[in-house]
């Protein structure tokens, strides 16, 4: 397999001629791209910086070939994607951010008359052109081009990656089966006297075997670890501490298997319970699962975002457990960790084939524990499918000690 499965070229020039599209339909002519995940989203170049001090921008102009500004830490990194036939874009520009005795580049601090001259050079200097991130282009060039205009195209983006190509969808299968061979791996690992820290580092180096000798020329990024365990898990993001507390017996563990594979990636979270569980113990995991199945279920074209949390909450409070919620039931999910959507009780969207979602209904008691499954989701015709499949069983979900 190669490295670029799901980002073949005709990925790339179908998302290409999307913009291009949209650029002719509203008058523009060019988009700059300088979002992390957009950049990669349309360039097939896997950013190796962190725009926020290294920025980068990519630009597709109606007429003529794309082109891309990087910094000089990325000049080997280029020149072996293009060796290798990844990515899209051909044509880059460089800056520096130490500066050179000879053969300089303009530095940093003068990204934005550099951007500048490329845009006039380019004759892209007047008229409109869009942007992903268009307040901090207009500060960046906008002094050097004031006869450009910069309108805000950030929802083309947007929209683009909501609805997932069958390459992308591919690589969520493969993370999901990836994680799902996660949680067995750390189902075997719980026992009392270890930390989760032990744990999540012991699963991680099992699954860093199994991806790479699955995937080897793959980009993989792998993790396991937990949100909180026994008092700690009532806590959905963890106590920010306490790292060496060891595992007991009578413990709730919420853990998390991450996957990503070629950048796309899913999240895989299971509730455990080491030893015998209470009926307490029993009584709120029983909610918390059939909260996330029915929610589940909900991932159906022609249902609302909505209705995801909606189902999920009114199992909660019928329960009466409603004052135990404390977020919302998912989130979407691809090449971000968190995508759109982040609002999902208040998004009244209806839901199309191939969107990609995190369910992940949970219940917090204080002092007594959390309870909380995620699946990442791809939203079906007729049915939803789960990428990530672990049991939700509490026999299966049962630590023996």
């Amino acid at each position: 397999m190669s490295y670029i499965d799901g980002w073949s070229k005709d990925v790339l020039k179908r998302r290409i001629e999307t913009i291009k599209n949209y650029l002719a339909e509203n008058d523009l002519k060019a988009l700059a791209v300088l979002d992390s995940l957009n950049f990669v989203y349309v360039t097939g170049f896997f950013l190796d910086v962190a725009p926020w001090e290294r920025p980068v921008v990519a630009v597709i102009p109606l007429e003529g070939d794309p082109f891309m500004v990087l910094c000089e830490l990325s000049i080997n990194h280029f020149k072996f994607s293009r060796e290798q036939g990844r990515g899209i874009i051909a044509e880059a520009y460089f800056y520096s951010e130490h500066p050179k005795q000879v053969n300089r580049l303009p530095t940093v601090r003068e990204w934005g008359p550099f951007v500048s001259q490329l845009f006039e050079n380019k004759k892209l200097n007047r008229g409109r052109i869009g942007a992903d991130s268009p307040e901090f282009l207009k500060r960046k060039i906008g002094l050097f081009l004031p006869e450009l205009e910069i309108i805000d195209s950030s929802k083309l983006l947007r929209e683009m990656r909501l609805i997932k190509c069958k390459e992308e969808l591919d690589l969520i299968r493969k993370a999901g089966e990836l994680s799902d061979i996660g949680q067995e791996f750390f189902k075997e690992a719980i026992e009392p006297g270890k930390t989760l820290l032990e744990i999540g580092a012991e699963v991680t180096y099992k699954l860093v075997k199994e991806a790479t000798k699955r995937y080897p020329n793959y980009h993989i990024r792998v993790g396991a670890g937990g949100t909180g365990y026994g008092p700690f898990a009532a806590m959905p993001h963890g106590p920010g501490g306490y790292s060496g507390r060891k595992i007991k017996e009578g413990d709730v563990i919420v853990n998390g298997i991450g996957v990503r594979l070629n950048m796309y990636g899913v999240e895989n979270e299971r509730t455990f319970i080491v030893g015998k569980p209470t009926e307490k113990q029993k009584r709120f995991f029983e909610i918390a699962t059939k909260a996330q199945v029915e929610a589940l279920k909900m991932c159906v074209e022609g249902n609302k975002v909505s209705d995801i949390d909606a189902v999920a909450q009114k199992i909660i409070e019928e329960a009466g457990y409603g004052d135990y919620i404390m977020h919302r039931t998912g989130h979407g999910i691809g090449l971000g960790g968190h995508e759109y959507w982040d609002d999902m009780a208040f998004n009244h969207r209806i839901l199309k084939a191939g969107m990609v979602t995190s369910v992940e209904p949970g219940i917090y008691v204080y002092g007594f524990g959390g309870f909380r499954h995620s699946d990442t989701v791809i939203v079906g015709k007729t049915e939803p499918e789960p990428a990530t499949k672990y049991t939700k069983e509490l026999e299966d979900l049962t630590v023996r000690v």
